[in-house]
């Protein structure tokens, strides 16, 4: 645990702490009279109120649409399922910025369903809600996906031999194991939904706002930081809370499980309802996920003169307003070089971590599992702030540091491995370790010849996670990445700022290179983590 609490001590408690302490003692005397002015106010209760709602609605309508798609990415085989696999992990990496343009050219004035139907979404909270699942699909379909594609079958079966009907075996089998990998998606999903940005500041306009967008409104362009302050706290305490509770009730439901080679357990679908099951999902991903995507893809081609690559073009020069130091083109190397590196950092905190969690230490053990997703429920606004105030002097003077991104982008990734890993590493059967080691094993060897065998798998989509989020991460990382090294949300983000069809094309066209990026990135590692079997354990 030594590494992952100095890690998070450092680089995310000292930034938070930084900044609710020039919020709240501007002067050097606290003034926590003002957590009570800002809560009474009907205004932030309103954006509270509407936050907590929209997280949960989301979460749940994130749960419905995408279980289907676990169990089948988990239990079938299919002609394209690695490809497709690695499509809906694709919005996952987009900056939530694009996100929401993206379903404004679906819902909004102008766009698909108001051309053909007359219908529109973005005076609703529905584009909300809808474009919070396109978003996080891939959440619950890795990570569900991941562990029951791992059960073993045969205990299923073996309660249906023994007279239990199909959905008895089910629920009283493999439910229970799915449990906590369906709460640990749950969490997260829940985190980003309430932490919500872009998403919400596009599709909501002045009618709904969240608290991480109120947070911004009032750091940004009120200059209020100490109602920014409070906001964070607020946000801090909540998520806080809802962690502690995770970490309680899912932690005691967390069992040994048998499991097996995932290509051991999914087959081609049998029966009409199987075969109906996996086109019903199809049908959504391609609604949900492909034609959001297809909408950028179109504009990145369509000009005035109609389609072409001009501005693609483009983003190999510089334009004359200034806006970038260098071809917004360099934005993809990067992009990957520093998502390269918050992967392998990532990794390596995150599997320290996970590896920590799977002992039982009492307390301080729970409370350092909750604490390892608070990175996901605090503002990236008060982060990227903070590592600009607390990072700028000598023994950690790294503003003027490549590192600084990768760090920041690695803050989020570490959750995801943790909460992919965990749980296969707390179903590994303590037998096993315990007879490796009566025949002489190392603890090393042990954990080199048992545990990682079994996590292999966990371990390539954990990084893949990290990866992924990397490339798209974008509310740090666009306080704290050097004007001539720009990512390439934050370049996205500045075309989109500017006006003009140019700008708004090149934005297109560089979105369009992200996925194309990432999805051959996602497929790689899917091909990566097949080429080799695991065996049965």
């Amino acid at each position: 645990m030594a590494l992952p609490v100095a890690f998070f001590g450092v680089f995310f408690a000292w930034p938070v702490v930084s900044i609710v302490d020039r919020g709240l003692r501007p002067d050097g005397a606290w003034r926590f009279g003002r957590i009570g002015e800002t809560l009474s106010r009907p205004d932030i209760l309103d954006v509270l109120g509407f936050t907590v709602w929209q997280a949960l609605a989301s979460t749940g309508l994130t749960l419905l649409v995408a279980l289907p798609g676990a169990y089948v990415f988990a239990r079938f085989d299919f002609p394209g399922k690695s490809m497709l696999r690695a499509v809906v992990t694709v919005p996952f990496v987009l900056p939530t910025v694009l996100v929401g343009t993206a379903f404004l050219a679906l819902v909004g004035r102008g766009g698909l369903t108001d051309e053909l139907w007359g219908l529109r979404l973005d005076t609703s909270v529905w584009a909300i809600l809808l474009a919070h699942v396109f978003f996080n699909y891939a959440v619950v379909v890795r990570t569900v996906g991941g562990l029951w594609s791992q059960l073993d079958p045969r205990q299923e079966e073996a309660a249906r031999v023994l007279g239990a009907s199909r959905w008895t075996a089910w629920r009283t089998v493999t439910l229970p194991a799915l449990v906590p990998a369906v709460a640990a998606a749950a969490l997260m999903v829940f985190l980003f939904t309430f932490t919500s940005f872009g998403v919400v500041q596009i599709l909501g306009g002045d009618a709904y706002s969240t608290l991480e967008a109120e947070i911004y409104r009032q750091t940004a362009r009120l200059l209020d930081l100490p109602t920014a302050a409070v906001l964070t706290l607020v946000q801090f305490v909540a998520v806080g809370a809802i962690l502690a509770v995770h970490a309680r009730t899912v932690r005691r439901r967390e069992t040994a499980l048998r499991l097996v080679a995932p290509e051991r357990t999914a087959r081609r679908p049998r029966g009409a309802g199987q075969w109906a099951l996996l086109a019903g999902v199809l049908v959504s991903v391609a609604l949900l996920i492909l034609l959001p995507l297809g909408v950028l893809v179109e504009r990145s081609f369509a000009g005035p003169d109609g389609y072409g690559l001009r501005y693609y073009r483009a983003l190999g020069s510089l334009d004359e307003s200034g806006t970038f130091l260098v071809p917004p083109l360099e934005a993809i190397g990067n992009s990957l070089r520093y998502a390269v590196a918050a992967t392998a950092i990532a990794v390596l905190i995150g599997g320290l971590a996970a590896a920590a969690l799977t002992r039982r230490a009492g307390r301080l053990v729970r409370g350092f599992d909750a604490l390892l997703m608070l990175p996901l429920g605090v503002s990236a606004v008060t982060v990227g702030f903070g590592f600009l105030i607390t990072l700028d002097e000598p023994p950690l003077d790294l503003r003027a540091s490549w590192i600084l991104v990768p760090l920041a982008q690695a803050l989020v990734g570490v959750p995801f491995v943790v909460r992919t890993m965990l749980p296969v590493l707390r179903a590994v059967d303590e037998r096993l370790r315990e007879a490796a080691a009566v025949l002489g094993a190392s603890p090393w060897r042990a954990w080199r010849e048992v545990d990682l065998p079994l996590v292999r798998r966990a371990l390539l989509i954990a990084a893949g996670f990290a990866f992924a989020v990397s490339l798209g991460e974008f509310g740090a990382t666009v306080f704290i990445a050097r004007p001539d090294s720009p990512t390439l949300p934050v370049a996205v983000a500045r075309l989109l700022g500017r006006p003009g069809e140019l700008n708004y094309g090149q934005a297109m066209a560089l979105s369009t290179i992200l996925m194309v990026v990432c999805a051959v990135s996602l497929l790689l590692l899917e091909r990566l983590r097949t080429d080799r079997t695991s065996g049965e354990f």
